[in-house]
C-alpha cells in the first residue's frame, strides 16, 4: 500500500506541465482534427532552408536513426486515452511511434525512450540505464526481448522523470556545438525536456535545429513548430540571446545537456 501511494506521488512529480489540461487556461482550445502533413515524406527528415545542409551524421549513430523516425500523415496529436489533444497548435508533425494506454510517456520519458530505442536497435543493452532522483540506476538486461524491454520502459517513466534526467546528462558549454540527441532539460516538480531530432549548418557556420517533445498527459510524440519564426519551422535559430521559445515551455540555453 505505501509503495503505491509514494509511486501515485512520483508519477505527479516527475511529470512535465499541469497535471490536468483543462487547469491550464494557457491551453488553446482546439478540437478540429487538422490536415494531412504536407511534408509527409514517412521519417523525419522535413527539408531544410535552400542555404542549409544537413550535418553529416555517421551511419549507426545516433543522429542519423532519429532522422529515420517514421511521421504520421495525420498531425493531430491524440492522448493516450485516445481524444484528441485540445492544443493542437504545437506541433508541425506527429512521430508514428506508439504512445500506450496508460499515462506515463510523458516529457522526459518521450526523451528516455527515444534513447533507449536507438540503444536497443543496436544490442547496446548495457548502455541503456536510466537514474531516478534518488540517484537509484534502472538497467535493461543484456538480451531482453521486446516484451521485457517495454515493461522495463514502463518501470523506468514510473520512476525517472525531468528532475533525475536533468542530474544525469552532461551540460553543453557552448550552445553553437548543438547536435542531434542533445536534450534541452528543466528538471522540477513539474519541470519539460525535449529532444534534438536535427540538425543542419549553412556556410556561415550557422546551425538551426529541430525539435521533438511529448507532453502531459501523456500523449503522441511531435516534432515542434518554431512559434517565433514561422517560415524557419519547425526548425530553430540558435537564437542571440538566453531564451530558446517553443509552443508549451520556454528554456535557457544552459538547459542543454548531452549523453
Amino acid at each position: 500500500m505505501l509503495r503505491s501511494l509514494i509511486l501515485i506521488l512520483l508519477l505527479y512529480l516527475a511529470g512535465c506541465g499541469q497535471p490536468d489540461e483543462k487547469n491550464d487556461a494557457s491551453i488553446v482550445q482546439s478540437q478540429a482534427v487538422i490536415p494531412v502533413n504536407k511534408y509527409y515524406k514517412t521519417v523525419i527528415e522535413i527539408p531544410v532552408p535552400a542555404t542549409y545542409t544537413r550535418i553529416n551524421y555517421a551511419p549507426g549513430s545516433f543522429g542519423e536513426w532519429l532522422r529515420k523516425i517514421p511521421l504520421k500523415k495525420d498531425k493531430t496529436v491524440y492522448l493516450y486515452n485516445g481524444t484528441v489533444k485540445r492544443n493542437q497548435l504545437a506541433q508541425f508533425a506527429v512521430i508514428d511511434i506508439p504512445v500506450g494506454t496508460k499515462d506515463l510517456q510523458q516529457c522526459a520519458d518521450v526523451v528516455m525512450r527515444l534513447r533507449a530505442e536507438y540503444l536497443y536497435s543496436q544490442k547496446k543493452y548495457d548502455e541503456i540505464a536510466f537514474m531516478d532522483y534518488s540517484n537509484k540506476w534502472y538497467r535493461c538486461p543484456v538480451g531482453a526481448s521486446r516484451k521485457t524491454f517495454n515493461n522495463y520502459l514502463q518501470n523506468v517513466f514510473g520512476w525517472c522523470g525531468s528532475a533525475s534526467l536533468e542530474k544525469q546528462l552532461k551540460p553543453v558549454s557552448n550552445f553553437n556545438d548543438i547536435a542531434a540527441g542533445d536534450v534541452l532539460v528543466q528538471g522540477g516538480f513539474p519541470g519539460h525536456a525535449i529532444m534534438v531530432v536535427d540538425v543542419a549548418i549553412n556556410k556561415k557556420g550557422q546551425k538551426i535545429f529541430m525539435l521533438t517533445q511529448g507532453y502531459q498527459p501523456a500523449q503522441d510524440m511531435h516534432v515542434l513548430r518554431n512559434p517565433i519564426n514561422e517560415e524557419l519551422s519547425p526548425w530553430y535559430e540558435i537564437p542571440g540571446g538566453e531564451d530558446i521559445i517553443t509552443p508549451e515551455w520556454p528554456f535557457k540555453k544552459k538547459n542543454l545537456k548531452n549523453w
